[in-house]
């Protein structure tokens, strides 16, 4: 596959329900050829999101079923803890080698569940030590303004801060550092539908 080497966004103006300081953000992802690009995290960082969001609250899992990670992507706030149940018959080695989070749950069976402090932002990749095939994400963000894209690559994110925003759109399959693109954009009052190209995928 190519280096992606551009993406292009087209703005439009769309309604929202929300009040004047917060507005509805609709992104559609697609790759060169005009397809969807499901699975896609999509983040928006705005200067106006209060210093305490997004909150490290909730329950996040991370479950070993049918010789698979599921979810295949997640997505948590700086400092959540998430749990990995082992629901299958066999032993599972959980790790991450990622910069922003390296681990090593050594081998752990049936029924038996393990669990991570996630307290620095960035895309964590994960694998078992016994079978190869297994592979997930795990997204630390910092923004709560966050999701992943459909099947038709399409997410909607409400109460954005109206103004000046940075949009970033990270997938595997995105050939650039990182796997993410960044651009900026502004959100009107009334709300923003856009829809991102990426070129060279």
């Amino acid at each position: 596959m190519q280096r992606a080497h551009a993406w292009i966004a087209a703005l439009a103006v769309a309604c929202s329900p929300f009040a004047a300081d917060a507005a509805t953000v609709t992104i559609d992802v697609r790759d060169a050829a005009g397809q969807p690009m499901p699975n896609s995290v999509v983040l928006i960082a705005s200067p106006n999101t209060p210093a305490s969001a997004p909150k490290s609250g909730g329950s996040y899992e991370m479950a070993q079923q049918n010789i698979m990670f599921m979810p295949h992507i997640l997505i948590v706030p700086v400092g959540a803890r998430v749990t990995f149940p082992n629901r299958d018959r066999v032993r599972h080695h959980v790790y991450s080698f990622s910069p922003s989070k390296k681990f090593d749950l050594k081998l752990y069976g049936k029924d038996e569940t393990r669990s991570v402090v996630f307290d620095k932002p960035g895309v964590v990749s994960l694998g078992c030590n016994i079978h190869d095939a297994m592979s997930a994400f795990i997204f630390v963000v910092d923004t709560p303004y966050a999701m992943i894209t459909d099947a038709n690559g399409h997410v909607t994110i409400p109460n954005v801060p109206a103004g000046a925003v940075t949009v970033r759109v990270w997938n595997p399959a995105i050939r650039v550092a990182g796997n993410m693109l960044t651009q900026s954009a502004v959100v009107p009052a009334t709300g923003l539908s856009t829809t991102y190209t990426v070129r060279g995928r």
